[in-house]
């Protein structure tokens, strides 16, 4: 009897962890925490950690689980790792960061009907209908060059040399830019490939000056975007006149507060300002600030809205996690973001968002990106 009581006890005690697995959603995020690119890991890390403190941490009655790994910013580690948390954690969300970690995880996320949320890059072709479980909440290069071009144009730039970081999102940047400013009348005098790892941006920037531009677009990703500034000031393009123009990156809120006088003047296109003025950032910036004690950028936003995103989706299917019900949920969805009104674009899974442009002035002694117009509703132009 006392076998049989016994038995009955494990059965039942082995049933209820195995309900309790089930009312558990795994959330897997690849990251560089580590490595040349670790500032954008440790923006999305905060932003997300954030967004489950003041949302709390069940959605549709299950519970929440969190699995952040470290890639190095390295994408063998990146394939890897989201290899291990689907197959081995079977996590029900897979979250890509930057660019060559989302190319390496897509084929993943595919093969195994993954919804797979891209935070960090703002390469076209990583969202593509060869895809189809990949869903962006960052941005598109090919959405700030567009709109910063059109602006240089309608503003008095007429010849302008390119300076961009060899990779990807820079290539994109670049072609958009330079279409769109030759349709516009401008010219370009020449397009600059840095080397994407530990540049060292001085001779690029002599040879920009040697061939006298009245503008100077540039592209270099988060992390960079310090070190450029400090050279472009030292080389005297400040000082020969030649306006600094370019995506968010090149003035972004993590490199801003170090740069010094160099970069004010600065005018960039970009998605999303910690000075933007509206009470949800407000409350973003305040919160972030005294639980991380820095300021959040642009990438942190991809962070937030990629957990809101799913927060949401998770709502609308009861819970389940099945790929094709998620994505599907994910489609066409609209809200709120502390960078202003986000949707994902329902054939493309794309975001669409606004676009600002911004100067950079002092204000109360900090150095922010301080917007002055507003592009509302910019679809990528990769994708038109």
């Amino acid at each position: 009897m006392w076998r049989i009581v016994l038995f009955g006890a494990l059965a039942s005690a082995l049933g209820g962890s195995a309900a309790l697995a089930q009312e558990t959603v795994k959330i897997g995020m690849v990251l560089p925490l580590t490595g040349g690119q670790a500032s954008v890991g440790k923006q999305i890390q905060a932003a997300a950690k954030l967004y489950m403190e003041k949302n709390g941490p069940t959605v549709a009655g299950k519970k929440l689980h969190l699995m952040i790994r470290d890639d190095a910013t390295s994408p063998d580690n990146s394939k890897r790792l989201a290899q291990e948390l689907i197959v081995k954690d079977k996590v029900g969300v897979i979250v890509s960061g930057l660019t060559p970690s989302a190319l390496a995880i897509g084929p993943l996320s595919t093969q195994s009907k993954t919804a797979n949320v891209v935070v960090v890059s703002g390469t076209s072709r990583v969202i593509n209908p060869g895809e189809p479980y990949m869903v962006r909440t960052s941005f598109t290069l090919g959405q700030q060059a567009q709109v910063i071009a059109e602006w240089a144009a309608k503003n008095g730039s007429r010849k302008v040399v390119i300076i961009q970081s060899d990779w990807a999102p820079g290539n994109e940047a670049s072609a958009v830019f330079t279409d769109q400013f030759k349709n516009a009348g401008g010219e370009v005098a020449d397009t600059i490939k840095v080397p994407f790892q530990n540049p060292d941006f001085s001779p690029f920037l002599e040879r920009a000056r040697g061939l006298n531009p009245d503008s100077l677009f540039v592209f270099v990703p988060a992390g960079q975007a310090g070190t450029f500034a400090r050279q472009f000031s030292e080389r005297g393009l400040d000082k020969a006149g030649i306006k600094l123009i370019g995506t968010g990156d090149v003035t972004d809120d993590d490199d801003l507060p170090g740069m010094g006088d160099a970069i004010l003047g600065a005018v960039t296109a970009g998605m999303y300002s910690a000075l933007h003025d509206s009470p949800l950032n407000k409350q973003y910036v305040a919160d972030f600030k005294k639980t991380y004690g820095f300021r959040p950028n642009f990438i942190s936003v991809g962070g937030w809205d990629g957990m809101h995103l799913i927060y949401e989706a998770l709502k609308k299917t009861g819970g389940k996690t099945d790929g094709d019900e998620l994505v599907g949920a994910m489609k066409g969805m609209r809200w709120e973001s502390p960078r202003g009104p986000l949707s994902i674009d329902a054939q493309t899974r794309d975001i669409v968002q606004n676009i600002y442009i911004r100067r950079v002035e002092r204000v109360g002694g900090e150095l922010y990106n301080v917007e002055f117009a507003t592009v509302e509703a910019v679809k990528d132009p990769l994708k038109k």
